[in-house]
């Protein structure tokens, strides 16, 4: 008997996934200077596409050129040039030409933007990031107005995937980003009817979700990223989270896929924030059977009447395969073994390998006080940075043809992508002005 993992997936559209394993969203921060699909980013989805994964969602494409998470994003916020249409179109098939499907992420980073991109950005209200070191802006509230723009920028950009190639979008509505700012009581304070009760904070991710869908047809698929909470007090709880998923019943959606954190609790990357947060820390169970979010995914269940995907932890076919016969998951959400193991999928499927490589406990910036598990907060945070920038350069070296690099340190890798997203950031700043787009 096959094992599930092997198993195809129709999508309630109609679009069928070779196998149940999807390369979940990451930054990759391969974009032009003007945010334009490049040679290196289709060399990295052709690399991804040829490794046996049966689904990949391309990271952080942002909807709105002024409010990015990092100057290196791919921007899809108006109707293509003929050369970016021409990148675009590229980029899809090189993805799908050993059968796989990809999605694009969807995203407007909103009071997550960093200063050096935007010093004013974008966000549900003016309630600024509480982390040390000054590197997020200082965010003003959307008016209706902008509201309403945002929604018709979502619905646009699925249009233009869906006429360029690609197989549907996901829209990002966890980690911190802007529809996750108004889904939190902690970050949205409006009083409109866009804040308040939890129907009026859900009310962007739903319209967003309508008028997507309204671009989608037969066979484009279209999901949502929820996290399952914020983890911190006073902000979008799992039962909220509950909640907004019995909102999402009747919206037609693919899948969801279900993760959890923000940059101020990044429990994404099984990282703590500064802070204590507001829910427990993951349970020693869930830790045994490795993903992080799978409590909630096995609660939301029943309530769930479309399928869920679960990020976060997996690591051997065992825990995969047990969760798909169990009905805890329908599709599998891998990220950081897919930046060492581009041919994981295949190897797994095939039954030539049993887990993936996990990489991210042994990266730190020293030995003792400075590393992981330091009694200092901020270098806690670092470390964990670290580890982030540490995947991050291994995406690069597949993107520019290199073999990956293992030896790299995580201090020599946290140091190079603060440079970078510093350099890439002027850059980005200078070319808005020089196109007359300055902000």
């Amino acid at each position: 008997m096959p094992q599930p993992l092997a198993s195809a997936l129709t999508l309630p559209c109609g679009l069928t996934l070779p196998n149940r394993l999807v390369k979940a969203a990451m930054t990759e921060r391969l974009a032009d200077v003007r945010n334009g699909v490049t040679d290196r980013l289709i060399t990295l989805y052709r690399r991804w596409g040829e490794g046996g994964i049966g689904l990949m969602i391309a990271g952080n494409v942002m909807i709105d050129r002024y409010n990015l998470e990092a100057a290196g994003n791919v921007v899809i916020d108006g109707l293509p040039s003929d050369a970016q249409s021409a990148k675009l179109a590229e980029w899809s098939a090189a993805a799908r030409a050993q059968g796989a499907r990809i999605m694009v992420q969807l995203s407007h980073a909103g009071r997550q933007t960093p200063k050096a991109v935007n010093p004013n950005p974008l966000s549900a209200s003016d309630v600024a990031l509480d982390l040390p070191g000054g590197l997020s802006g200082t965010p003003r509230a959307m008016t209706g107005e902008e509201i309403a723009a945002t929604i018709a920028r979502f619905a646009q950009a699925t249009r233009i995937c869906r006429e360029h190639g690609f197989d549907g979008v996901q829209i990002h509505g966890a980690h911190g980003y802007l529809i996750n700012q108004f889904l939190s009581p902690r970050s949205n304070l409006r009083t409109d009817e866009w804040g308040g009760p939890l129907e009026n904070r859900a009310r962007l991710l739903l319209e967003v979700v309508r008028a997507c869908k309204a671009e989608a047809g037969p066979g484009f698929a279209v999901a949502v990223k929820l996290n399952s909470a914020d983890f911190q007090k006073g902000g979008f709880s799992s039962g909220e989270s509950m909640a907004v998923i019995e909102m999402l019943n009747g919206e037609g959606l693919d899948f969801v896929e279900i993760s959890g954190g923000t940059y101020e609790q990044p429990r994404m990357f099984d990282t703590e924030g500064l802070k204590d947060g507001e829910e427990p820390p993951l349970k020693a169970s869930t830790r045994a059977r490795e993903a992080y979010f799978l409590d909630y995914a096995r609660e939301v269940q029943n309530l769930a009447q479309m399928p869920l995907m679960v990020t976060g932890g997996f690591r051997t076919a065992v825990a995969m395969n047990d969760a798909l016969e169990a009905g805890e998951a329908d599709l599998i959400g891998l990220a950081r073994p897919l930046c060492v193991a581009l041919d994981g999928p295949a190897r797994l499927i095939s039954g030539e390998i049993d887990h993936l490589p996990s990489y991210e406990k042994s990266i730190r910036i020293g030995p003792g006080l400075l590393g992981p598990a330091s009694s200092i907060p901020m270098l806690r945070v670092v470390n964990a940075l670290a580890s982030v920038h540490w995947f991050y350069h291994q995406i690069h070296e597949v993107a520019d043809g290199r073999p990956v690099d293992l030896d790299a340190s995580g201090l020599r890798v946290f140091l190079k992508f603060y440079g970078l997203d510093a350099k890439m950031a002027k850059a980005y700043r200078k070319q808005l002005a020089a196109d007359g787009r300055p902000i």
